[in-house]
């Protein structure tokens, strides 16, 4: 028989340290603390993920009362540092076919569509559950194929704070515009969303351009600069940099799905031109194929002067040593590039989306970066002489944009302003249990409980 979902507050917090009075139990649930919950759909590389575990990490070094409570489909988000105060629910994952843009289920040998049910009432019951004084949905406004939309009305109905967060740039406004009609996104957005968060800045790119939204919609965007990142707690470097005698670049292919022609073309360079000054710390990323892996660390092998690493949770420790960058150019590698403000050499894909080369063409044009086009074709001596002048190239500090990595402050703010009035709707644990007079909890929970 499965252990009962339902337990005495005592159970929680050992020897029954929560009684008081003449046995009464205090709820396990802190009736000050401040929680906020964040949905990450998480389908596909690391961007959501480390998104969402900046902000949780920034909330709750703001407030110790506040509890950030993350659910995510990513695979690793385990292998991430978070703060006291934070916890995560894994959902089952899917994965992102990178041609067609189809979703599958990443590991469970049912039906995506099965997946993606049972993905649903996770995130409800959740969301149910935990009872948050804020929700804030990251990119998806309906979430991966409507999944957070139960969720979105049971707290709209609860008087819940509901707030989207978007990266800087979406896609191209054409596609965009597509793929929001396809899903029906714009009444979620007149109807349920009570704010819109843009992490980015208008300067660089205004993300609903070209979309058509109502008024009342654009009233609710905010625009708060971009996330500056910082080292990890605990930032041990990777023993791989230290083997690397002199200068390096970081070539980071993000979560590495459909990084290998960026590292190919990188170590292609180093195979044609012996003159490249600076040597090289490979990040493969955790989803790249073991063959395409296996067959890039034996190239680079057979460089004295370029060292690989399949995954770490700390590149802000590498990208704070290299002497510059090349990289995709996702969300927050960019943020990263900034935050430890370092020469890069952006290689943005284009497919499925056009969102990597929107902002680092964006970025190039403001000069805060440089920019190659493999869609031009990937010459090994173009990314020879990129790599060659990589250390005349300026700093993104020689550039002066207001507000650029004001972010995470903007975002606190917001934040506290909707925490001010906590939202929690039905009567909490608390109520309940003082209502059963002095003796234990029931042993069998209610009916609505069960699974």
């Amino acid at each position: 028989m499965p252990a009962p979902l339902w337990h005495s507050p005592a159970e929680y917090t050992g020897r029954g340290r929560t009684r008081f009075g003449k046995g009464r139990y205090a709820c396990m649930l802190n009736s000050r603390s401040k929680r906020v919950l964040i949905y990450s759909h998480d389908s596909f590389g690391l961007g959501h993920v480390s998104r969402c575990r900046t902000i949780a990490n920034a909330l709750v070094a703001a407030d110790p009362n506040v509890s950030v409570l993350i659910v995510s489909g990513s695979p690793v988000i385990g292998s991430y540092e978070f703060r006291s105060g934070i916890d995560f629910v894994r959902i089952p994952g899917v994965v992102k076919q990178i041609e067609t843009g189809e979703y599958d289920s990443a590991n469970l040998r049912v039906g995506v569509e099965h997946t993606l049910e049972m993905r649903t009432r996770i995130i409800r019951d959740t969301a149910d559950i935990y009872r948050p004084d804020l929700f804030i949905v990251d990119k998806e406004p309906t979430g991966l194929r409507g999944e957070v939309v139960p969720a979105l009305r049971l707290l709209k109905e609860r008087g819940t704070p509901l707030v989207l967060g978007l990266r800087d740039v979406m896609d191209d406004p054409i596609a965009l515009a597509a793929e929001w009609e396809r899903k029906n996104v714009v009444p979620a957005l007149r109807d349920l969303y009570d704010e819109i968060w843009i992490y980015g800045l208008p300067q660089i790119n205004k993300p609903l351009t070209g979309i058509e939204v109502p008024p009342s919609v654009r009233h609710k965007m905010v625009y708060t600069g971009y996330l500056r990142r910082d080292l990890p707690l605990h930032s041990d470097v990777p023993h791989e940099m230290e083997e690397i005698d002199g200068p390096f670049i970081l070539v980071t292919a993000g979560g590495g799905g459909d990084g290998a022609d960026l590292i190919d073309w990188v170590l292609a360079a180093y195979e044609t031109d012996p003159h490249i000054p600076y040597g090289a710390v490979i990040v493969f990323g955790p989803f790249m194929s073991a063959a395409e892996r296996e067959a890039l660390k034996e190239r680079s092998a057979k460089f004295r002067n370029i060292r690989t690493l399949t995954f770490t949770n700390n590149l802000g420790a590498l990208m704070q040593r290299a002497a510059g960058v090349v990289a995709m150019g996702g969300y927050n590698t960019f943020c990263e590039i900034l935050s430890f403000d370092k020469k890069a050499i952006i290689v943005p894909r284009t497919r499925p989306r056009l969102e990597q080369f929107i902002r680092a063409r964006a970025a190039r044009n403001v000069g805060l970066i440089e920019m190659l086009d493999a869609d031009r074709g990937r010459d090994p001596h173009a990314m020879a002489t990129a790599l060659r002048q990589l250390p005349q190239q300026g700093l993104p500090s020689d550039v002066v944009v207001p507000g650029l990595l004001d972010g995470l402050p903007n975002v606190w703010r917001l934040v506290a302003k909707q925490l001010a009035h906590p939202h929690r709707g039905p009567a909490p644990l608390e109520e309940i249990w003082s209502e059963l007079g002095p003796a234990a909890p029931p042993a069998v929970p209610p009916a609505r409980a069960r699974t």
